[in-house]
């Protein structure tokens, strides 16, 4: 999930050519939503607040992204509209007064979603799936294609994770240019580069015929410290030492969004829960649900103890569908090691998930597009018409995407995983989680060669000490972890 900003060139050269928005129209009713799809405010931003870049040490960010937060979760904050646009967007101080002002913001009638916090009403609400025995021989291989395969998928999506950018339909223009549509391998890169497309700057290392290694990702970054987190502190982990080894061993500019918010807030002396909360418009974003494979791998088969001990990663940054999204991570990467299938994993994940949540009701809508024997195209079409007008790193859109291609590719590692890239959004971070899942739903003789031997056993990482780890290792490690209980 690391945020690259595009290159001048390559805004100004798909200004015009990113196709139609991937939102509804105004009060369009989603059959499968609880609630009618509120009308967009007529009260909007002014243009000085409208190109965010998604950060959280600049006010303007702040005060946007908050307005979406708030306006997606049901509040009313054209008050704040008004006021921000009769301010000096260059007012650091009124603009932070105002993000501040958003939290006595009253919800309008007709939010029908509950989504509680707090892991005891979390439980309450949900019906988790059984534990069900791992096969123990097994687990150790299960284990190590888990870590190649979300190391893997991670790097396959980084050359074109920018979402608001690299859109699904640009993803497949570029492939079908470049003969390699559908998407089974790193991407090509094509000399010249075609007019209006231009790779992340991380392309050396992560395109076709250059992988050396896997690059350096915070994707990687969060697994390699849920990891240590673990080996430290076991299951008495609680989110103040997850915040402690951040600002330990993180620099906080390799840190993004939520994190980044919460990183200053733990640094500005707050304390939980209010390091999720203040001033971070990103805590329901996809920052969280990329933490918590190592979760899953350490629960094998038991979705509700990975989540329950993902939340104590994901409270420290996320409050909502953000902390539901760690868990439900953590649930399907768990349920993996005993399921028989993608459906039955994502089946059992989905009942750590409070059933009137946002999230629930996205992932229920895959499955059921899947039932009704909808195309994986078809399904795609309708998550980005459903849940497009989220940011391209929120929770909830991602979560679909994820879920739409570990559905719809019949048990092939690579097919999940050039479904899940060429879904565009998140396009790492998904690649990322996909590529766990079906890692271990494969094991490590099915992963493909020319997607994993490139990798040299080897991974970077911007963690303080964990540069150059070696991928069996870590898997070591976490099976050693696991079995010592």
């Amino acid at each position: 999930m690391a945020r690259a900003l595009p290159s001048a060139r390559m805004q100004n050269d798909l200004h015009v050519n990113r196709g139609a928005p991937e939102t509804q129209d105004a009060g369009q009713k989603d059959p499968y939503s609880m609630t009618q799809t509120s009308p967009r405010s007529a009260i909007e931003l002014d243009e000085a607040y409208r190109h965010s870049t998604q950060d959280a040490c600049r006010p303007r960010d702040l005060l946007a992204d908050e307005v979406a937060q708030r306006r997606e979760s049901g509040y009313d904050v054209d008050d704040v509209v008004r006021a921000a646009n009769a301010t000096d967007p260059d007012d650091r101080a009124a603009l932070l007064a105002l993000v501040d002002a958003m939290g006595d913001s009253r919800r309008l009638p007709g939010w029908a979603y509950e989504e509680p916090d707090a892991l005891e009403d979390i439980r309450a609400a949900v019906d988790p799936a059984p534990a069900i025995a791992a096969d123990s021989d097994g687990y150790p291989d299960k284990v190590h294609a888990g870590w190649l395969g979300r190391i893997a998928g991670c790097n396959l999506g980084k050359p074109v994770e920018q979402g608001d950018i690299w859109t699904a339909e640009r993803i497949r223009e570029y492939l079908v240019l470049a003969d390699a549509y559908p998407l089974t391998d790193y991407f090509p890169v094509l000399d010249p580069m075609p007019e209006g497309f231009e790779f992340l700057e991380n392309w050396p290392e992560t395109t076709r015929g250059r992988v050396n290694g896997s690059a350096r990702d915070d994707d990687i970054d969060y697994s390699l410290l849920a990891l240590h987190l673990l080996e430290t502190h076991g299951r008495a982990l609680r989110p103040e030492h997850v915040g402690e080894a951040w600002t330990t061993l993180f620099p906080l500019l390799q840190t993004y969004t939520a994190e980044r918010a919460a990183y200053i807030n733990l640094v500005g002396g707050l304390r939980v829960p209010q390091v999720a909360r203040f001033r971070n418009p990103y805590r329901e974003w996809i920052g969280a649900q990329i933490r918590g494979d190592v979760f899953g791998y350490v629960n094998p088969g038991d979705p509700w103890a990975a989540a329950a001990l993902a939340y104590q990663d994901a409270a420290l940054s996320h409050t909502g569908n953000g902390v539901y999204g760690e868990m439900w991570a953590a649930a399907l990467v768990a349920g993996a090691f005993t399921a028989s299938d993608a459906a039955g994993t994502v089946e059992a994940a989905l009942t750590v998930v409070p059933p009137r949540s946002r999230l629930h009701e996205a992932v229920s809508h895959v499955l059921r597009l899947r039932s009704e024997g909808a195309t994986w195209e078809a399904a795609l079409t309708e998550i980005r018409s459903a849940y497009g007008h989220y940011s391209w790193v929120h929770t909830i859109n991602n979560a679909a995407a994820v879920t739409a291609a570990l559905l719809w590719s019949d048990g092939d590692y690579t097919s999940a995983v050039g479904k899940v890239v060429m879904s565009g959004w998140d396009t790492d971070s998904n690649g990322a989680t996909v590529g766990s899942v079906a890692g271990i739903l494969t094991g490590t003789t099915a992963l493909p060669a020319h997607l994993i031997e490139p990798l040299n056993d080897r991974t970077r990482s911007a963690l303080f000490g964990f540069d150059n780890s070696v991928i069996s290792d870590l898997a070591a490690r976490t099976v050693r972890l696991a079995q010592a209980g």
